[in-house]
């Protein structure tokens, strides 16, 4: 019994120190100690720490120990096996008598000690004669010969730098290890660097020799010139906890943390609570001692950066603007937030005001980044908040800026504020009020994108100080700029030098130094970064399909009977540029025959796309839709809603010919969709690629990705009507985008959410998913990635390819030979390659030369800003709003004036037109059905006479109101001569409207 509970103890001790044991273990020396370790258990840690560095290794180490022979002296072997294999540390937070367990107290001094050391690292390693020290540390009995041997091993082979780093990385290893070096650096004559060591930590030396100091001794320390530097170090890093953190460059190999997870402990019902209970009943040591192991059991995250990242983020931690090229799945978030600690630090120490934003391009990310990155590692230092548009603050942006120390932020708000600032609105920010900018998915920093609006202003900034300096004024702060990105692109680039003034522009945009990329360690980012095995499934579809040659048919019929004649073929993108084309070319000459024409035929085009994608019977479904709504607009029943009262028809002659031609044919596409013999061949290789997939591994897990998200909706439903993925473990999901502007219902940033969550937990283990997921959301490692027929550019490739990042994990493209997909898949690979050797070719440029190109690319930057500034304000709100009419673009019947038009929070265009009501009917549509903070929109407004869609209803403030969309009209220009217009956006009317009266629109009450 006593040996049971001794060893539930070793368990819980190794449960409560677990992070701190991982950076105190030296694997190999232990490991060569542990004769009753298996020999596959010995290879497993062997490898772990080979390839993942020596804290993977530590951890796999631990869990071994877990898992080894209970009793017979298990946990003993394991004790003395760190003693005598040089981890003294170690065996002090392990062994269960507590007699040796640093306290508190002890564990800061340690820490702080690691941090002199830390802080002064390269003078260190540039002035040390390694071997000398190593053998005095030796005599000394700090070090043991594995220790000596390991420091001559590396000093013959690398060099003394490489020597004195392995000596570092091992002394703060060793239990009271402080006051023994200093000597060892005085008896070799290194006596400056222990000054330069001591000169901080002389109250430290004192404990750690074991000194008892009493009142008076301890007066007479506090009262020692270096005591309140100590403490103000103490003070400004909260050093208890950051022993890792800071120990990060001292490190020669690290892996990744882990937590103590659930599997960790595993004794009684596998809870460390209940591990509690047993240890209360069997061990002597006191309640006190209990509590004190339970406060220190759950430390803060380790904060630790592995060499590659290190690498990468060096230039940045002093001081430069650069941009980080990792690939996804490296940690480029963690760089980043460790460069916001350590921006953050300096700046405190150096009682200056720090403030860090970081932009995201996505309002998911703002969430995600927020909770499993910036909170966890900085809360208990910072101030850490997350914004997006769905965010409900009561405190307005720049408020929400001078309380906090990092702000995590959609672009957006951020340009938004700085907008506001410019037309001197107190409710704005300046970027000077920021003294770090992260800019997130940073390739997006070109054109008119909202990261390059807000890195002109920078570059604008920056223009004005050099101006300001040769008049010797007060220069404007200027934030440090970070981007991080998997992959800058080539911009469409066909050669090299394009490729290369693709990288340029972006360095210019961000104003970075330089671009890095992983070099030294390039092999330690290979073994975390797995490659997936690619392969490439061509579905060589020579089939017939009835259900595309009736499809075809009834579009020929429909050119034919409005003299449209295209000259790309059925089914084809260029088909349907061609036929929009051509509905906007009607609608402006009010030709509503054409124009409906073209409206049905794209419509059917649609249908053969999805034809050749996924199940006719979704293509077919598309289509019985279309003509079922088609046919509920042109019918319209009277006010008091009788049901027995008969329907009006508003259908004209070209409406009663189109519909009755799909009902012509309707029972025999019907009949065609149903048919299996005629299944989507790309679908059969979809299935066979899934099944051998999901088949061949334990804990499957993939994405599929696919264009649209009717596409990704119908996928899903094709797996869950299928009972044989259902037999393989298939548990399926689609996730799809929150814009509005589709057929299918958006989903809500909950509803992504929730579904990610699920695949994190594995309730669901295959993603259908859009665009959405290639880019920046945290999607767990998937061993399966297939692209479904899409693809888009080099940077989409490797986003999504990025996402096999388990372990033997499989990248696939399903295509058909006729597609082009597999072409354009191999031109991507190709400028893959071509960036790659740009980005090389930028990184070598002498420094002069690249400098300068990068000044030239931002002069040509802002001036192309200032010329459209300059071109959209000649052409911006030069029109009177009473020289524009809008006409229904259906049946072009006379809606409103432009006088009629005002606006609500700057982009809802709404009509105040009295009487207006008479002009349409209104419908549930469920797509549009969403809440905001001030209104809501809830239903479809439609033409009272031709059933055309215009907006929808939304609900402001009280008010109902219906809300216009600009595209579903022709608007017509009263000037010297009329010209009629189609436009996608009101952004794109070259007219102001005013802002809503609210007042005049307001019911009036009787109550004065």
């Amino acid at each position: 019994m006593a040996e049971e509970s001794r060893d539930e103890r070793f368990l819980y001790m190794i449960s409560c120190f677990r992070p701190r044991l991982k950076q105190v273990i030296r694997v190999q020396p232990v490991l060569d100690r542990l004769p009753s370790l298996s020999a596959e258990e010995r290879e497993k840690v062997r490898a772990a720490a080979l390839q993942r560095g020596d804290v993977e290794g530590a951890e796999e180490l631990l869990r071994a120990v877990e898992r080894g022979p209970r009793g017979c002296g298990w946990f003993h072997e394991f004790l003395q096996a760190l003693e005598h294999g040089g981890c003294s540390l170690a065996a002090c937070y392990v062994n269960p008598s507590l007699s040796q367990l640093p306290s508190p107290a002890e564990e800061a001094d340690h820490d702080l000690c690691v941090h002199l050391v830390q802080l002064l690292h390269s003078t260190l390693v540039d002035k040390m004669q390694t071997m000398q020290v190593a053998e005095k540390c030796l005599q000394m009995g700090i070090f043991q010969e594995d220790d000596l041997d390991r420091i001559h091993t590396v000093t013959d082979n690398h060099g003394n730098r490489d020597g004195a780093r392995e000596l570092l990385s091992r002394i703060v290893q060793k239990k009271d290890w402080f006051s023994p070096f200093l000597v060892a650096l005085r008896e070799t004559q290194h006596g400056n660097l222990a000054d330069d060591l001591s000169g901080n930590t002389e109250g430290t030396e004192n404990r750690q020799n074991g000194m008892k100091n009493s009142t008076s001794e301890e007066t007479e320390v506090t009262s020692q010139p270096g005591y309140t530097v100590v403490e103000d170090l103490k003070q400004q890093e909260n050093v208890n906890d950051s022993f890792s953190s800071e120990n990060s460059v001292l490190e020669t190999s690290i892996g990744k943390n882990s937590g103590v997870s659930d599997s960790d402990v595993s004794i009684g019902d596998g809870s460390v609570g209940n591990l509690n209970e047993n240890l209360g009943q069997s061990c002597t040591t006191s309640d006190s001692d209990d509590d004190e192991l339970e406060s220190r059991a759950s430390p803060e995250p380790d904060l630790i950066l592995r060499d590659y990242q290190m690498e990468v983020a060096k230039p940045a931690l002093n001081g430069e603007n650069i941009i980080i090229c990792l690939p996804t799945g490296s940690g480029k978030t963690r760089v980043a937030v460790y460069i916001t600690k350590d921006h953050l630090d300096k700046k405190k120490r150096a009682s200056e005001l720090g403030k860090v934003i970081v932009l995201v391009n996505k309002v998911p990310l703002v969430e995600q980044h927020l909770r499993k990155e910036f909170n966890p590692f900085l809360k208990r230092w910072y101030q850490v908040i997350g914004l997006s548009g769905d965010s409900r603050l009561k405190i307005s942006f720049p408020e929400v800026v001078r309380r906090n120390d990092v702000i995590i932020s959609t672009a957006q708000i951020l340009e938004n504020s700085l907008l506001n600032a410019a037309e001197d609105d107190d409710e704005g920010v300046h970027l000077s009020d920021f003294s770090l900018i992260i800019i997130d998915e940073c390739h997006h920093t070109q054109k008119e994108g909202v990261y390059n609006n807000i890195m002109r202003r920078y570059l604008k900034e920056k223009r004005k100080n050099r101006k300001l300096a040769k008049e010797n004024k007060p220069l404007i702060p200027q934030p440090q700029i970070l981007g991080l990105t998997a992959s800058p692109g080539v911009g469409g680039a066909t050669s090299n030098s394009k490729a290369e003034e693709h990288i340029l522009k972006i360095c210019a945009n961000l104003d970075a130094r330089r671009i890095m990329t992983v070099e030294e360690h390039a092999s330690q980012l290979k073994n975390q970064v797995k490659e997936p095995y690619k392969k490439t499934v061509i579905a060589d579809d020579k089939r017939r399909d009835p259900f595309r040659e009736r499809i075809t048919e009834i579009m020929r019929d429909i050119q034919n009977y409005c003299q449209l004649y295209p000259k790309s073929e059925f089914g084809t993108q260029p088909y349907e540029q061609w036929v929009i084309r051509e509905e906007k070319k009607a609608a402006k000459e009010e030709k509503r025959k054409e124009r409906v024409c073209a409206e049905h035929l794209k419509k059917y085009n649609d249908a053969l796309q999805i034809n050749d994608t996924i199940r006719t019977v979704d293509a077919y479904d598309h289509l019985n839709n279309f003509y079922k709504e088609e046919k509920s607009k042109k019918t319209v029943r009277s006010d008091d809603d009788d049901d027995d009262e008969p329907a009006v028809s508003k259908q004209d002659e070209t409406d009663e010919f189109l519909i009755g031609l799909f009902h012509a044919k309707k029972k025999q596409l019907k009949e065609l969709a149903r048919n299996p013999e005629y299944e989507n061949e790309k679908l059969i290789q979809l299935r066979n690629t899934l099944m051998e997939e999901f088949t061949k591994t334990e804990e499957p897990r993939g994405i599929i990705f696919t264009k649209t998200r009717l596409s990704a909706f119908a996928l899903f439903q094709w797996i869950k009507d299928n009972p044989k993925f259902e037999e393989v473990g298939i548990k399926a999901h689609y996730l799809i985008g929150a814009g509005h502007n589709s057929e299918i219902k958006p989903m809500t940033q909950n509803e992504q959410r929730e579904v990610i969550d699920k695949f994190r937990g594995g309730s669901v283990n295959l993603l259908i998913a859009t665009t959405v997921a290639e880019e920046g959301l945290d999607i767990e490692e998937c061993n399966i990635v297939i692209r479904y027929g899409l693809v888009t550019n080099e940077i989409a490739m490797v986003q999504a390819r990025g996402r096999a990042r388990a372990d033997e994990s499989t990248y696939a493209l399903v295509a058909s030979s006729v597609s082009g997909a597999v072409e354009r898949e191999d031109v991507n690979i190709f400028r893959e390659k071509m960036m790659y050797k740009a980005i090389q070719r930028v990184q070598n440029m002498p420094q002069e030369e690249y400098l300068k190109k990068i000044q030239n690319l931002q002069l040509q930057s802002i001036v192309e800003k200032q010329m459209k500034a300059k071109r959209d304000q000649h052409k911006t709100y030069k029109k009177n709003p009473s020289l524009v009419t809008f006409l229904c673009k259906n049946c072009h019947k006379l809606v409103c004036s432009g006088e009629d038009i005002q606006v609500i929070e700057n982009m809802h265009h709404v009509s105040v037109k009295k009487d207006f009501q008479s002009l349409y009917n209104t419908r549930e549509n469920k797509t549009l059905q969403d809440k905001h903070a001030d209104y809501q929109t809830n239903g479809e407004i439609i033409c009272k006479d031709c059933g055309q869609a215009w907006g929808n209803m939304m609900v402001h403030r009280g008010l109902d109101l219906p809300c216009l969309k600009i595209r579903n009209f022709v608007v017509v220009f009263e000037d010297k001569k009329t010209t009629k217009h189609i436009f996608k956006k009101w952004g794109e009317l070259p007219v102001r409207f005013p802002s809503l009266d609210y007042a005049a629109h307001c019911p009036s009450s009787d109550e004065d």
